[in-house]
């Protein structure tokens, strides 16, 4: 499934088979732990680094999964016992890869970008909590990116044009995203997703689309709006349309 999915979409996947079993500290239904997930992407960057090539690279770690378990001895949490756990864990490794990657010559031309995918109870219902929505992003670059905060409604489909814009890459896309430091600051707007149900948040009101034509439109407290509320129906046109023409664009030939 998703070895098929990147492949097909020009990754080189670079997954399990590529560590021998000395390479594995520890290991789960998931994956490998995050610490020799980091050393396969560090190897795998140092050699394209040293054939001259330009890297992008995707990495999806795992260890913040059930079971929650990872090597002992890393962190002051016992290992299978707890979400908190996994998480620190993840949070030991990204620091152990940062560390390691600091040493490499490629380290100051690169830009780190931490996103989740998704929170610990985001999916499976039919409605859309705004607060089970918010994932951390975080852009880290010293060389190049100077430490700021910016509080701007966004979502996934953002980081992309965000990241392009940074790398200051010129490109042509089908991109329903936005730079989040210019386009962004003037149109916040978050598109969302779980199971059947699509929604689209800006100015907080919430539109949430469901099958069978269903939708629901809540304000800032959550309260559901009339129907003929005028910003129930201007954010309802507007949530449509974004839906609309992405299925249009999808068929397109």
């Amino acid at each position: 499934g998703m070895r098929d999915f990147f492949g097909d979409n020009g990754y080189d996947v670079v997954d399990r088979s590529a560590l021998a079993d000395g390479d594995v500290t520890h290991q789960t239904i998931w994956g490998v732990a995050d610490e020799d997930l980091y050393k396969l992407v560090i190897r795998e960057v140092d050699s394209r680094h040293a054939r001259g090539k330009t890297v992008f690279a995707h990495v999806m770690t795992t260890s913040n999964h059930r079971p929650f378990t990872y090597p002992a001895g890393r962190i002051d949490i016992p290992s299978g016992t707890s979400r908190g756990g996994a998480a620190k864990y993840s949070d030991w490794a990204i620091g152990k890869f940062m560390n390691d990657a600091a040493t490499r010559p490629w380290f100051k031309d690169t830009l780190f970008v931490f996103v989740a995918d998704h929170t610990s109870d985001g999916r499976g219902n039919t409605d859309l909590p705004r607060e089970k929505f918010r994932i951390p992003m975080i852009i880290y670059s010293p060389e190049n990116v100077k430490p700021a905060q910016v509080d701007v409604v966004a979502s996934q489909i953002d980081v992309g044009p965000t990241l392009l814009a940074l790398l200051n890459v010129s490109y042509t896309s089908r991109f329903f995203g936005q730079d989040i430091m210019t386009e962004g600051q003037h149109h916040p707007r978050a598109l969302m997703s779980n199971y059947l149900t699509v929604g689209y948040l800006e100015g907080g009101v919430l539109v949430e689309l469901s099958p069978k034509r269903q939708s629901r439109v809540r304000d800032s407290d959550g309260r559901v709006l009339a129907a003929s509320d005028p910003r129930a129906q201007t954010s309802l046109r507007e949530t449509i349309a974004y839906f609309q023409v992405a299925s249009d664009v999808l068929k397109a030939p």
